[in-house]
């Protein structure tokens, strides 16, 4: 029976398939974007490469349209040099930058007069995500053959579901720091999460 093993296996997904270039771990993201505030471009381009690919699975996983998923993440960086200038460090860089995306993400489909789904409001406990690793190579086809099916159950889920999940183990958010990112308050991000993570598990399980 898998407990919340369904995380176990999107992270090895990421670590096999997903590789990034290693960045300078002497700055944080936060002192890379300051630096580009002030001119500096060699720290967007470090800004970039670090979180370009989830950025777009974060769009795409959302979309299910490539050309649509492409659109919003090039406009998400567009956003993010228009409005250095108004960029503070008072949270952390990945929220500002996945609000960005979800607002993005939320205008574009309002113009499409699709409704966006309003938020829970039943109340939960805290949600324990438990992550390992999936290096031993025995198992690396049981992973694959997980993964294709998680993807296919990602596909299934109500779309604020979807990017609270999405928020938590592509961009590694908080609670606080996701319910920051989409306007909500802190039970209904758990909410949402726990609906998600039960109906994935439920899924990986033949229920």
């Amino acid at each position: 029976m898998y407990r919340i093993y369904l995380c176990l296996f999107y992270f090895s997904l990421r670590e096999v398939g997903y590789k990034l270039c290693v960045m300078d771990s002497n700055h944080s993201d936060e002192d890379l974007m300051l630096q580009y505030v002030a001119g500096d471009t060699v720290a967007f381009e470090s800004l970039y490469t670090r979180h370009k690919g989830p950025i777009y699975r974060y769009m795409l996983r959302l979309c299910r349209n490539e050309a649509v998923a492409e659109e919003l993440f090039q406009e998400v960086w567009m956003k993010l040099i228009t409005a250095r200038e108004k960029y503070v460090a008072s949270a952390k860089f990945t929220t500002y930058l996945y609000k960005l995306a979800h607002n993005l993400y939320i205008d574009h489909y309002r113009k499409q007069s699709v409704r966006i789904v309003e938020d829970l409001s039943v109340e939960v406990g805290d949600i324990e995500s438990e992550r390992g690793s999936a290096s031993n190579p025995e198992h690396l086809t049981q992973i694959n053959q997980t993964m294709d099916r998680l993807i296919t159950l990602l596909e299934t889920l109500p779309n604020e579901q979807k990017e609270v999940f999405l928020l938590r183990e592509e961009a590694g958010m908080t609670i606080p720091e996701i319910a920051e990112t989409i306007g909500v308050n802190n039970e209904a991000a758990k909410s949402r999460l726990r609906y998600a993570i039960a109906k994935l598990r439920s899924g990986l399980n033949g229920e």
